[in-house]
């Protein structure tokens, strides 16, 4: 099932486990292009697309391969035994899936790299990508979660401010 579908009413506990899964690690890897984009755009006017797309793509696999080794160990200490192919398979997909919310980011900084657009303007157009693609995976989130329309408001506007919160610590790290 894609990660931007809904589930169908009678999806079993493990469909909506895996469909959590997949939008908890867009996320991860959302967060963590933001604040590499973020911070490596605060940080001077004498960018190199080569250097922020190289960045980008091993911060974003690093945050990945630590996703997939707590999904295992996870695994590990709550059924002790290692996972079957099967279940070693889905925390793969769900890793590798993960990188689709860079296609924007990566497009624009190639873009960059062959001086087509200014890296600054790549790197303004990846961050708005990327927020909107948290935008749309909260969205997917508070609809899946079955409650009325106002409390849908409320939770989408919650995580908008915590996102806003995050988004906000990160710069100010840097």
């Amino acid at each position: 099932m894609s990660d931007d579908r809904r589930l169908p009413a009678d999806a079993t506990e493990e469909e909506r486990r895996e469909a959590g899964d997949r939008l908890r690690e867009r996320i991860y890897v959302t967060f963590t292009a933001l604040a590499v984009l973020m911070a490596m755009n605060a940080h001077g006017e004498h960018l190199d697309p080569g250097t922020v797309l190289w960045t980008l793509l091993i911060s974003v696999i690093g945050v990945l391969l630590a996703g997939l080794a707590s999904d295992f160990v996870a695994h590990m200490i709550a059924h002790n035994t290692l996972p079957s192919a099967r279940e070693f398979r889905h925390m793969l997909a769900v890793a590798s899936r993960a990188l689709g919310v860079l296609v924007v980011p990566v497009i624009m900084l190639l873009l960059a790299l062959g001086g087509i657009v200014q890296v600054r303007t790549a790197m303004i157009v990846a961050i708005v990508a990327l927020i909107v693609s948290l935008a749309v995976v909260a969205r997917i989130a508070v609809s899946r979660a079955g409650i009325a329309g106002w409390k849908q408001l409320v939770v989408l506007a919650a995580l908008v401010a915590l996102g806003v919160l995050v988004v906000f610590l990160e710069q100010l790290a840097h």
